[in-house]
């Protein structure tokens, strides 16, 4: 019988590892945060079965935790409304918003940790550099795509562009917050096809 290599893969296939992972750690803290729970790095550690000097090793800081997990759940939402989204150009970005908008708007987990603690919760939303910087970069790439195909010529440098678009949805997301007034997703699209360069009247995504 011929020998068959050994790998990594079959390695851990024959003989799984019982240590936990930075990636075991995202995914029990997602799963509290889901569930409505607050998040304790000393439970969690607990949890997972390692000490608090390793956890903070691997994930830095509660803040940069909070942030993974936004970005956990941000990402293929994202996905998903780049599948639903009609129409292209800057119909198509801001339906794209649209989509994003409405997700978190809904979202009953993400309600419920802005409620029981709303300075924290928009410091983690719209301040936290990881989440912030893989959201422009998902933009800049999404507006990049749309100025090959020759469907926008916005006014604006991509970087501004992308900067100014993700401020403005979390503004209008989470406005009842920051300013006490409902949120305005259509005001926001209207307001995403203007800088876009595009002046027609918004339609809802498909």
């Amino acid at each position: 019988m011929t020998d068959q290599p050994i790998t990594p893969l079959s390695q851990f296939v024959e003989h799984p590892s019982q240590r936990a992972t930075p990636l075991d750690v995202l995914k029990e803290a997602r799963r509290r945060w889901l569930r409505g729970e607050r998040i304790s790095l000393n439970e969690l550690a607990e949890t997972v079965g390692i000490g608090r000097t390793t956890l903070f090793r691997w994930v830095g800081t509660k803040e940069l935790l909070m942030a993974e997990i936004m970005w956990s759940l941000y990402e293929p939402t994202l996905q998903e409304a780049r599948k639903q989204a009609c129409g292209s150009g800057a119909e198509y970005i801001a339906n794209i918003c649209r989509f994003t908008m409405t997700a978190v708007i809904n979202s009953r987990p993400l309600r419920q940790f802005i409620s029981d603690d709303p300075q924290f919760a928009l410091q983690i939303l719209t301040s936290t550099r990881l989440l912030q910087e893989r959201r422009l970069n998902a933009m800049k790439q999404l507006l990049t795509e749309e100025i090959e195909k020759g469907t926008i010529d916005p006014g604006l440098e991509i970087d501004s562009l992308a900067l100014v678009i993700i401020r403005l949805t979390e503004s209008f997301t989470y406005s009842d917050l920051i300013v006490g007034r409902p949120p305005a997703i259509d005001e926001a699209c209207k307001a995403i096809r203007t800088l876009c360069g595009d002046r027609q009247q918004p339609h809802s995504a498909a």
